[in-house]
């Protein structure tokens, strides 16, 4: 919670620079096990990104980068809102290069805009990471939804559905049940919000048990796009975009439906095949 409130619109423009931090062939490693890889610890395709002496090097997957722009434990500055009234919306991530399984990085962004929603309001953040060498690494858009802060009359922001995907059978689906105990494991890469751990805060939120991260769900979904479409090589994978449109639940097996619209571009959704509910929606994913 941000010790100075201010009005929402004045938010915009703020800017903001992370202090150089170090990540690690370990990070690398605890993230790829939170989004689902090596759950089979078999895979010749999954355990080079869990395992620094494979035969293959240790490459990173792509969607890694979320956590290099913080990823996403829930402060806004310059806002007051409890915790629990944070949902992320959309993320957006495009890949420079691919990253390397160590590094010093830092991250500096700002934010764009401030939508009012009536019921809560829309904060958009931009930004770019870079090594310390000042090679950029990664583009980032993020946008964060707070309920109970709208209704002042601002702007409302843009409507509409992208990324629709084409009215015909995908053609690949990648189904993938994630672990009753995943959240756990994710929130040990840095997002601590209890409403993924502590099913008394889940309840007060809303929800019946504690939620997955939505970044979560966006890297399992990143991981059945490298493996389908990228041959497993991140030089491939460009960039990932997705909305997050319902919660998903640990243990649930996630559906992930995908279509080639054109070359170098692939439309994609995410589901719970329990529940039959779309949990993200609007992806695109471009790859070489």
């Amino acid at each position: 919670m941000s010790e100075e409130y201010v009005h929402p619109a004045e938010v915009v423009g703020q800017s903001f620079e992370s202090a150089p931090r170090t990540y690690t062939e370990r990070d690398v490693s605890l993230y790829a096990l939170g989004v689902g890889a090596a759950s089979d610890p078999l895979d010749a395709g999954d355990l080079p990104f869990v395992y620094e002496h494979s035969a293959h090097g240790h490459p990173v997957l792509p969607t890694f980068a979320v956590l290099l722009a913080g990823g996403w434990g829930g402060d806004v500055p310059g806002l007051r809102y409890k915790i629990t009234s944070l949902l992320h919306g959309e993320e957006y991530l495009s890949l420079e290069r691919p990253l390397p399984p160590e590094a010093t990085i830092s991250h500096a962004g700002k934010v764009t805009a401030v939508y009012d929603k009536g019921s809560g309001i829309v904060v958009v953040f931009e930004g770019t990471t870079r090594d310390v060498q000042g090679n950029l690494l990664a583009r980032h858009a993020r946008s964060l939804f707070i309920r109970g802060l709208g209704g002042y009359g601002g702007e409302r922001g843009p409507s509409g559905k992208e990324n629709q995907p084409p009215e015909r059978p995908p053609d690949i689906t990648h189904r993938e049940r994630t672990a009753p105990n995943q959240a756990l494991l994710y929130r040990l890469s840095g997002d601590r919000n209890p409403i993924h751990a502590d099913p008394a805060v889940a309840q007060a939120a809303g929800f019946p048990r504690p939620i997955l991260h939505g970044l979560c769900t966006y890297g399992f979904a990143g991981r059945a796009l490298l493996r389908h479409f990228c041959d497993n090589d991140p030089a491939r994978f460009k960039s990932i975009k997705a909305r997050f449109a319902q919660p998903f639940y640990p243990g649930e097996t996630l559906v992930t439906d995908m279509w080639q619209a054109e070359a170098g571009r692939v439309l994609f959704q995410c589901s719970s095949a329990e529940r039959s509910v779309v949990v993200l929606s609007g992806g695109a994913c471009e790859v070489v």
